[in-house]
């Protein structure tokens, strides 16, 4: 009887130790169950790669069996998601996903490969016990208030505040890590945990977002130049008016001396009446020119402005391709 209450009670302690090592060990067992048989297609591969993630860091975006996806099963996946205006990825928390819109326009070739960095962060920062969230959030919100200067990303940031007030630090967790380039040395050794080489991400950034900003500087330009042409332009403008009525005020005088038999009078006005009309038809070609010079300009605005309009449509999973004839 005694051996049975012993055999009892090492069983019990065995549950009891089970039961201990299952709690501890949850994520572990999550993480295994998640993993088991799990094969990432080799875009999603390529990312991992692209983005230098480390062991750990891919550890974390393969639990989460990363998918990159067009606009119908993305917009399904990321419904009601908060981040921005335009969607590029979603983490659903606790492990539970992460999607990638996949953007096929060329020139914004690197997008994907910031997002899954970023949602990947997402579900990193979801790890991080109570302790390290609180130092990490102390680095980056010591860094956003006395470091950050990039007019883009405070404006980023100030947008999540908007949108998402209860998951700021956590946005800057992610935004901080995939674009900017120089961090504090105690941010930077953090990040280590998940990049080998934090720059190949931040230039993939960079890349994108150079394909806007190139074109809202060649905008700004092209604006600055048609303010001065309309300038001239409407000057000229003003001047051949008031050099067309002194024409058409001594075309009348000379009429007249005609007219009344005045024809030395007549001929003698005639040669500045000529010169006046020959200089009076040099500036009209002149500001025929300024013209056709400012409608180019506008053309090729206008064109700059399309390829950006393209270019945000690209990134819009909302948007409605359009049919092909």
């Amino acid at each position: 009887m005694r051996r049975r209450s012993v055999i009892s009670f090492i069983c019990l302690l065995a549950v009891i130790a089970g039961g201990w090592w299952t709690v501890t060990h949850r994520q572990t067992i999550y993480d295994w169950a998640r993993l088991y048989h799990y094969q990432p297609s080799s875009v999603v591969s390529q990312l991992v790669s692209d983005t230098t993630m480390t062991p750990d860091a891919r550890h974390i975006f393969y639990v989460n069996h990363p998918a990159i996806q067009s606009s119908s099963a993305f917009n399904q996946n990321c419904k009601g998601q908060g981040e921005q205006t335009i969607v590029l990825g979603c983490y659903h928390g606790n492990q539970l996903g992460i999607y990638v819109y996949d953007v096929t326009d060329a020139r914004l070739q690197g997008v994907e490969q910031v997002t899954a960095a970023h949602e990947m962060l997402h579900a990193a920062y979801d790890r991080l016990s109570a302790k390290d969230k609180s130092y990490i959030d102390g680095l980056l919100q010591d860094y956003y208030n006395n470091d950050v200067h990039d007019q883009r990303i405070i404006d980023t940031i100030n947008a999540y505040k908007k949108s998402e007030p209860n998951d700021v630090v956590n946005e800057m967790h992610s935004v901080f890590g995939t674009e900017i380039a120089n961090l504090p040395a105690p941010l930077e050794n953090y990040y280590k945990r998940y990049f080998t080489d934090r720059s190949k991400v931040v230039g993939y950034a960079t890349n994108y977002e150079s394909e806007f900003t190139s074109r809202k500087t060649a905008i700004t330009n092209y604006d600055a130049e048609l303010t001065q042409l309309k300038s001239q332009i409407d000057q000229q403008e003003a001047n051949l008016k008031t050099k067309g009525a002194s024409i058409d005020q001594q075309r009348a005088q000379l009429q007249q001396e005609r007219n009344a038999g005045n024809i030395d009078a007549y001929n003698a006005g005639v040669a500045s009446f000529n010169a006046q009309v020959d200089a009076y038809n040099n500036e009209v070609n002149s500001a025929k020119a300024l013209i056709d010079q400012y409608n180019d300009i506008v053309a090729k605005r206008n064109a700059i402005v399309l390829e950006e309009q393209q270019l945000t449509q690209a990134l819009n999973s909302q948007t409605v391709p359009q049919a092909t004839q």
